[in-house]
């Protein structure tokens, strides 16, 4: 089992020195009679006297702890839970407490970052503890709107109501190696349940975590996530965001005189990828996955990171068939990126959308139109860099219309020329011929409007060639 910390332990390990200030929150009166009438709110026997036990074992008179905080230099909300106290449980006041570090988010244009170990609603306060969840989700929504990000770290346990709203409805999602998370706790799960289902790797593994980060990187992680996500974004309020430029191209070779040529430089097994155009074009970039559906594809890279000195946001394909968690996991992206009113670059590399039965069985059509609506929705501008393979609408889910770009070893096309052959039942060696009729070259898209332009490469110099 993970070592556990106090509320105040686990913020000591993630800000800077003296880099946590407590906010004051004043438990009101409740509707259902006085905060100090006899075992309140529902005249729970004994709950007076376990508070003030747990008070006393950990010094605290809630369940979280709330303030502001430096980490990494950068200013935050901070939301801890505190285990000791009723197993983090959530009630009446800790909802005031949640509340009120929300509001000072809104109110400050700070992030909110949550260090969440909570057991779950406080059963001694019945079903006003259970509607503190809806406080809190309203509380996320009205941040949300407001264009600032939330990030939670997953500590352990983080069950039931606090992993349903503060942890899984947060923007990015970091959890401790081997903490319990899932909705169910341990003492009300299946005895037959698959215990690993409940762990921060089976949730990074479904896609419901987008990173297990160990506890001695945590405050690195959590400043590089800071630093991506609450700089000035020059849109929120203000003039549109800038577009971010295309990527240079990385192989240096000379646009395709066949459109079977062009097939070929793309399927090339050298040819770069998406990992490497990424790691070229940005001096500092952090990873989100999953599509918080229950599925992740590895052949599509999300995340943001630092190019000039500002935040772009990035959906890659990686030259394989996209699946469903793929095109899930790139919209997801994009509109995170929209509301916080960063600029999106999409890589767009894939034979096609894979159509394998699982594929169809995951919602391979809906994911898909999903994505396209993620692209033609985003306020954001989006800017797209054709890297290899450009098949049909499983390519074009992911470009953005009118800001398309090309590498001189790509190529798009409605369809692959084999199977375009196939379908006008031409022979195999076909293939080649059809290429050319389908004007798939990099040159043809910019001659056909597709493309705005065909991208050079980078000289030792730093200069963009040809």
């Amino acid at each position: 089992m993970p070592t556990r910390l106090s509320a105040r332990a686990a913020i000591a390990t993630v800000t800077d020195p003296a880099g946590f200030a407590e906010l004051t929150v004043p438990a009101p009166e409740s509707a259902a009679g006085p905060a100090d009438a006899p075992d309140a709110p529902l005249g729970w026997a004994g709950y007076d006297a376990a508070r003030a036990r747990a008070a006393g074992r950990t010094g605290e008179r809630e369940s979280v702890v709330v303030g502001t905080a430096r980490i990494g230099g950068h200013r935050a909300v901070l939301v801890s839970f505190e285990f000791g106290y009723l197993g983090g449980s959530l009630g009446r006041h800790t909802g005031d407490r949640l509340e009120a570090a929300y509001a000072h988010a809104r109110a400050h244009r700070l992030p909110l970052v949550s260090l969440i170990a909570t057991g779950g609603s406080r059963m001694q306060e019945g079903m006003l503890a259970l509607t503190q969840l809806q406080r809190v989700a309203r509380q996320s929504v009205l941040t949300r709107a407001a264009g600032l990000p939330q990030i939670a770290v997953l500590r352990d346990p983080t069950t039931g109501g606090g992993w349903a709203t503060l942890g899984a409805g947060a923007d990015v999602v970091l959890a401790l190696p081997g903490a319990q998370v899932g909705f169910a706790g341990s003492r009300v799960r299946p005895a037959d349940a698959d215990p690993a289902a409940y762990t921060a790797e089976g949730q990074y593994a479904a896609g419901h975590v987008d990173a297990v980060v160990p506890a001695p990187q945590l405050r690195e992680t959590l400043s590089g996530w800071l630093r991506l996500l609450s700089g000035p974004h020059p849109d929120r309020p203000g003039p549109v965001a800038q577009p971010a430029d295309p990527p240079a191209a990385l192989a240096d070779v000379s646009p395709p005189e066949t459109g079977w040529d062009a097939v070929r430089l793309a399927r090339r097994p050298d040819r770069p990828r998406a990992a490497a155009y990424l790691d070229a074009y940005f001096a500092f970039r952090l990873p989100l996955s999953g599509d918080r559906a229950g599925g992740t594809d590895p052949g599509m890279l999300c995340g943001f990171g630092l190019r000039a000195g500002r935040t772009v946001a990035y959906a890659a394909q990686c030259g394989t068939a996209t699946r469903p968690a793929g095109y899930r996991a790139a919209a997801r992206l994009i509109r995170l990126a929209d509301r916080l009113g960063i600029p999106v670059l999409t890589l767009v590399d894939t034979p096609g959308a894979a159509n394998d039965a699982a594929a169809e069985h995951a919602g391979a059509g809906a994911a898909i139109a999903d994505a396209f609506a993620a692209v033609a929705g985003a306020t954001v501008p989006v800017t797209t860099l054709l890297i290899g393979e450009g098949g049909s609408g499983g390519a074009l889910a992911l470009a953005a219309p009118g800001n398309t770009w090309a590498t001189p070893d790509s190529y798009f096309s409605v369809i692959a020329p084999e199977l375009a052959a196939a379908i006008l039942k031409r022979p195999a060696d076909q293939a080649p011929a059809t290429a050319d009729q389908l004007r798939l070259r990099p040159q043809d898209l910019v001659d056909l409007g597709v493309a705005r332009g065909i991208v050079g490469t980078v000289a030792a110099d730093g200069t963009e060639q040809g």
